[in-house]
């Protein structure tokens, strides 16, 4: 049974815990089984339907399932736009964020509620998760593909030496006093306001506990990483005029928009050489390597020049071999691997 969002009868919970849903009504019935079977059980569920194509399937699936939700339905924003739907409305101390397509263990809640009632000093606190994918049996941990290392702060983060995993939990005020997510960003809008959250002053921490069952959708990965370096970038050069950083801050800054520059050419040349674009791949790997010092670089470019059709054939051959990988489905392919 739905209930309306500005209904009294709404008690006040710990935790408010916000699902946004676009097109993923066949995924949102284990999320919301995976909260039913919280060991912590004094929590609201906030589902916000960001103008889904399958909206009839959705709300016949909330109106069947035991958990009572406050259900809101907007016109298509964006994620972002719908979680601030849900923070708005939210009622709970605590907020929990749950993606339609994720699922927790029975102790997430516990948990993470623990560390953050043990450590007031702390605002958001995430767990490790096992990265799953939609037809393959390969199973990962999230803090082996992205990990996390040391102090989590804007330099950390910045530099991406601590990738804050989605299902986060968080004091509701310190998202809240930050401003919220960034409703112009449709992706990295959770990388912009983790950075806001650490400028601010306030402490986040991890643990490598698997607390959640994380879904990566085959081809997403590699098909949008162009497009998700883009809007890091996005994200930076905000931060660069927005943000009240020191003069060392401020460098180092500066340092990571121009090594993703040069990543972003790079993955812009593997487009193209996918794509038979030899002469585009050619420039794009030239800029890049003027940051990226690479020799193995250095020597595709040199064949790029001279026998650019052996260049792309051996690429193409090279991306169908890692695409064989059982692990590729959930994690792309060729990654770049390059130091700070």
């Amino acid at each position: 049974m739905t209930i309306a969002p500005n209904s009294d009868v709404r008690k006040i919970p710990v935790v408010s815990v916000v699902i946004p849903v676009y097109n993923a009504a066949r995924y949102i019935g284990q999320a919301l089984d995976s909260l039913h079977a919280q060991t912590f059980s004094d929590y609201e569920v906030i589902v916000v339907n960001d103008g889904s194509a399958d909206r009839d399937e959705l709300e016949q699936l909330l109106r069947s399932h035991p958990l009572s939700v406050v259900y809101l339905s907007q016109e298509n924003k964006g994620v972002s736009a719908a979680r601030n739907a849900g923070i708005r409305i939210a009622k709970g101390e605590f907020y929990a964020q749950l993606d339609a397509d994720d699922q927790w263990t029975p102790d997430y809640l516990e948990v993470q509620l623990g560390l953050l009632s043990d450590n007031p000093d702390v605002a958001l606190v995430y767990p490790n998760a096992t990265i799953i994918g939609d037809d393959s049996d390969v199973r990962l941990e999230f803090m082996n593909v992205s990990p996390s290392r040391g102090e989590v702060n804007f330099e950390s983060l910045v530099r991406q030496e601590c990738t804050v995993m989605t299902c986060v939990t968080a004091r509701i005020s310190a998202i809240r006093e930050v401003g919220m997510f960034d409703e112009s960003l449709r992706t990295v809008e959770d990388f912009d306001l983790w950075l806001r959250i650490a400028q601010s002053g306030r402490r986040i921490i991890y643990h490598p506990r698997l607390l959640v069952l994380y879904r990566r959708h085959s081809g997403s990965l590699s098909s949008d990483r162009v497009r998700m370096l883009r809007n890091l970038l996005t994200v930076f050069e905000k931060t660069a005029r927005n943000v009240d950083l020191t003069p060392t801050q401020k460098k180092m800054l500066h340092a990571e928009i121009v090594r993703n520059r040069a990543i972003l050419q790079l993955f812009e040349g593997k487009r193209a050489l996918s794509a038979g674009g030899a002469r585009v791949a050619l420039v794009n790997f030239k800029e890049a390597n003027e940051h990226l010092h690479s020799r193995k670089l250095e020597l595709v470019i040199f064949f790029l020049r001279h026998l650019p059709r052996l260049v792309i054939w051996s690429f193409g051959a090279r991306q169908r071999l890692l695409a064989r990988r059982p692990d590729h489905k959930i994690t792309g392919i060729d990654q770049p691997h390059v130091t700070h």
